[in-house]
């Protein structure tokens, strides 16, 4: 049950046009109360020590830090804190990390309006949220061979425009074996260029643009 002043809530977002909208959304309601906000994985790490919300809103897309990695820190030090991801990322690998990381819910910008109300009040009551569309590109994927660590900081590397040989230079690996994390990678996602490879990464959330 919430407290006397309603169900605390903690919104992180970089952008403060979108604060904006998701604490008049929420503070139109009269059983929820923002208790704080942050723009950083460092400030809502420090918010959240203050205020010790009941319910978090969180962004994944920090400019210090992932939102996931905030989750599980998060989590780590306070078992029972509630997270709602509310983000604009579309990417499988970036909802399932989520979900994995102790988010209660998983929630695409744009897609909710008052619902966002409800769902707070769901997962604060210790339930959870993931929408049909969210379930079912996870599933899509959950039979998929993902890629390894490695073969990610290749295909993160090919993204940033650098050629095998500077590749290998970087990683101090041989040009054959950027090579061959390349091959691998591309079967991994089905693709045949290494150009596509980059895109569907970053579109599933695979490595960050």
């Amino acid at each position: 049950m919430p407290g006397d002043h309603g169900i605390t809530v903690l919104c992180v977002d970089d952008h403060a046009i979108v604060r904006e909208g998701i604490i008049s959304l929420i503070e139109g309601d009269p059983d929820l109360k923002i208790v704080a906000e942050a723009e950083s994985a460092q400030q809502a790490i420090a918010a959240f020590h203050a205020t010790r919300p009941d319910v978090t809103v969180m962004d994944l897309r920090l400019p210090d830090r992932d939102g996931v990695d905030v989750i599980k820190e998060l989590r780590k030090d306070f078992p029972q804190a509630r997270f709602v991801v509310l983000t604009s990322s579309e990417g499988d690998m970036d909802m399932r990390r989520a979900i994995e990381a102790g988010a209660q819910a998983y929630l695409i910008k744009g897609a909710v309006r008052k619902e966002l109300r409800q769902i707070i009040k769901t997962v604060h009551a210790g339930g959870r949220y993931i929408p049909a569309d969210v379930a079912q590109k996870i599933a899509d994927h959950l039979d998929s061979p993902a890629p390894t660590m490695r073969e990610l900081e290749v295909l993160k590397l090919v993204g940033e425009g650098l050629r095998n040989k500077e590749i290998a230079g970087r990683l101090s690996i041989g040009e054959d074996t950027v090579k061959m994390h390349l091959r691998n990678v591309m079967r991994k996602l089905d693709v045949n260029d290494r150009t596509h490879a980059v895109m569907l990464a970053v579109r599933r959330g695979l490595i960050r643009a």
